[in-house]
């Protein structure tokens, strides 16, 4: 029987996340090895990892996060993976749950994790996020990440999934300008994306997508009921879009110059 068969990796990609990253780590230290990949943090980040005794810390540049993920998945030790950000908390109940069916066995390959949405120190409970849920454990031997997405990356499982019951907290927002930063480079990130698929800019997607985003967030899906909260929330993530529309539309011109540059 293989030793090294129910052993857990706690995986975690970090970039200026002092402050938070110090809670995730506590809160992932039953796992059997915990690997932080850093991309050259400037905060304290890196100088607080190397110097914790549990963790096994690499720098490496970022490009994007599927890139980022894929590079950690690489240099993990273990089969069974724990992939968490670092504003992720994982509760004892939630511990328990992994641990317990980690050392059982399963014939599931990966499990997706429900997260709890915290705006500072409070609960969202509505805002679109109700029902978000990622794979957050899975056997390394049975996953990758798909290389058609660089943002809001997807893992392709070769076997069976579940579901663990145990939601994970989420730190999404520290602060307006922490979380608009975040939002505006994910939106940049989706259009080079988009970019590379040779889907083009329109000025309806433009005006469209952002409004369609903050109705179906704060309306539809009830932000509303969360107050400003709520409202601040569905803004920014509508910012997001609005963001990845106005970089698309500045990429294609980027690439319509370097053409007319280069013509005979």
């Amino acid at each position: 029987m293989d030793s090294t068969k129910d052993k857990i990796s706690a995986l975690i990609i970090t970039y200026n996340e002092i402050g938070y990253i110090e809670k995730c780590l506590e809160s992932v230290s039953f796992a059997d090895e915990i690997l932080v990949v850093d991309s050259f943090s400037t905060d304290g980040t890196y100088e607080y990892l190397l110097n914790h005794p549990k963790v096994r810390v690499i720098q490496n540049p970022f490009e994007n996060f599927t890139a980022q993920k894929s590079f950690a998945l690489k240099n993990s030790k273990n089969d069974w993976i724990l992939f968490l950000d670092a504003d992720e908390i994982v509760s004892t109940a939630l511990k328990n749950e992994i641990v317990n069916t980690v050392e059982e066995g399963t014939d599931i390959a990966a499990f997706w994790f429900y997260r709890q949405f915290m705006f500072q120190n409070e609960k969202l409970k509505f805002s679109g996020w109700q029902t978000d849920k990622n794979y957050r454990l899975f056997r390394k031997s049975k996953v990758e990440f798909s290389d058609k997405k660089i943002v809001h990356e997807t893992l392709n499982v070769d076997g069976s999934s579940g579901i663990l019951k145990e939601k994970l907290t989420h730190y999404c927002y520290k602060n307006f300008e922490d979380y608009k930063s975040k939002m505006l480079k994910y939106g940049r990130l989706k259009a080079k994306e988009d970019f590379f698929k040779e889907k083009g800019f329109n000025y309806f997607a433009l005006v469209f997508k952002p409004s369609w985003k903050f109705f179906n967030h704060y309306i539809l899906r009830l932000g509303i009921l969360d107050g400003k909260k709520g409202f601040i929330i569905c803004y920014l993530n509508a910012l997001g879009v609005l963001e990845r529309f106005r970089e698309l539309k500045r990429l294609e011109k980027k690439n319509q110059l370097a053409y007319y540059l280069v013509m005979p």
